[in-house]
Formats: C-alpha cells, structure tokens, sequence
C-alpha cells in the first residue's frame, strides 16, 4: 500500500499485488479498496497481472481533495496511477467506475486494453423510470445538511432497490462504511451525466478509444444494462460478453476468468507491454 501524488496535489491511496502486466482497477460508486471488489478480485488477478486498486477522492484513505471536485481531477488521478505503473498498462471499471475509466480511456495516452462491466447507461426511456432531473441536487442538499445516510436510501431507490431492502440494510454492519462514502454519490451522478437520460448514446463522443475493449453486463442484470451495454459495444467496436448468473453485483470468482482471457489475449498476440 503507498500514495501517489495527482496532479493537483492530493495523496491517492492505493494497493498494489501480483506479478505481471500492470492492470488498473476503477471501483464503482459506494466502493473503495477496503469495502467492495477490488481486493477479492485482486487476489484472483494477482497470478497474472500486476493489479493495482485505489481509494477515489473522498474514498478511504484519500482525502476530498486539495482542489474542487471534476471529472478532470478524478482522471488525474488515474493518469497518477498509470504513470505509477510505468505509463502503460489494461484499465478495468465496474458501474460507473466503468463510465470513469471509459472516460479515461478517451482522454489518456497509455491504456492498451479496456474492459467494462456494466457503465449504467440508460439508452431507451422506456426501458426504466431513469433518474429524476433534480437528483444531483436533491442529493448534494442532503449531504449538505448532514444527512448522508438520507441521500443513500433517496439514492439506492432509485436505482432500483426495494423499499423493504432500503429499511434492511440500515440495520446491517456494512451501513455506517456506505453511509461515509454517501458524499461523493453527486460526482458518480455526474461522471454518468447524460448517458443515463434514456436518449442514444453519443455516436462521436469517444472516438479516441481505439485500444481493444470488452463490454460485459451480467445475465441476470435488468434488461436496461444489457441493452445499454450492447449499444456502447456498438460504438466502441468491442466484444461484448453476458456473464451467466451474475447481476450487478459480480462474483469475483465469475469475472475473474474472463478478466483473465481478455487481458492475457494481448501477451499472447504480441508479447509484454511495456
């Protein structure tokens, strides 16, 4: 475990293990190294790649940030990493860390592979309710006025969670650790943007991801995610993979092996990475 230093002056905590190709791993909103994916997947990785896991920006061990939070910072970030791995390496997001990392992807020289799993992305208004308009605002009001833990459940419910499993999961002890994350739930909201408006995806919006790419989406994912997921494919020219049985939740132990396959295609094709 160290700390990189971005661009702009913040320390960004992160974790690195195994042996190989440098992968970089992007978590999704409501995550970080020591509460989510990233180090179960990690372990399943190690064997092959070189994985390195971070705290986001207000995450963790990494702090809110010595300048205002953008999407340009949170790239920074990740070029902080990259550099830190040596300038070339795979970059892989989950949720909106995969939106983040697509968005990294299209403005950074270095990634020489990318795979996604499940950017929510809303492409047919008909598909899902979408999120309201006034979300971000009703959100960043709530943590404004100290209720973090009310901005969670407005939040959790309209991605799609029952009610009774709102109330249920405020009695758990993963609660409070989600509750601290709950913050920068406004800067995953606007990493998203547009692309979860139920309008088409932009045709020319991420025309300088040429490195290849794989898309997943789990079999068991609402029908919005696949459709969503196909039509990113679509214009990035990826593969595109349904993982069986899985939801937006993923098994490590599901994705790993196709993490596996994807990446190491590339030291088969054309030897090691720089």
């Amino acid at each position: 475990m160290g700390k990189v230093l971005s661009a702009d002056g913040t320390k960004i905590a992160y974790s690195v293990v195994g042996d190989g190709p440098p992968l970089i791993m992007v978590d999704g909103a409501l995550s970080h190294r020591g509460f989510g994916p990233s180090q179960p997947l990690g372990k399943l990785l190690a064997p092959h790649f070189t994985f390195y896991s971070y705290d986001r920006r207000g995450r963790g061990e990494t702090g809110d940030g010595e300048t205002p939070w953008s999407i340009e910072r949170e790239i920074e970030d990740i070029d902080a990493l990259l550099q830190l791995a040596g300038g070339s390496a795979y970059l892989y997001g989950i949720s909106c860390g995969a939106a983040l990392a697509l968005e990294a992807a299209e403005r950074l020289e270095g990634f020489t592979r990318l795979a996604l799993y499940e950017a929510p992305f809303l492409v047919e208004a008909d598909s899902h309710p979408g999120r309201p308009d006034d979300l971000i605002e009703q959100i960043d009001a709530m943590v404004a006025a100290g209720h973090p833990g009310e901005a969670l459940k407005t939040f959790l419910r309209v991605i799609g969670w029952p009610g009774f499993l709102v109330t249920m999961m405020v009695f758990t002890p993963a609660w409070k650790k989600v509750v601290a994350i709950a913050p920068t739930l406004p800067n995953d909201l606007r990493i998203v943007g547009d692309n979860a408006s139920g309008k088409p995806l932009p045709t020319t919006r991420w025309m300088n991801v040429k490195m290849p790419s794989l898309v997943m989406n789990g079999g068991k994912s609402p029908g919005y995610l696949h459709t969503g997921m196909r039509s990113l494919a679509g214009l990035l020219g990826s593969e595109y993979v349904s993982i069986p049985g899985q939801t937006h939740i993923i098994k490590p132990d599901a994705l790993a092996p196709v993490l596996i396959d994807f990446f190491s295609r590339a030291q088969r094709t054309a030897g090691p990475i720089a």
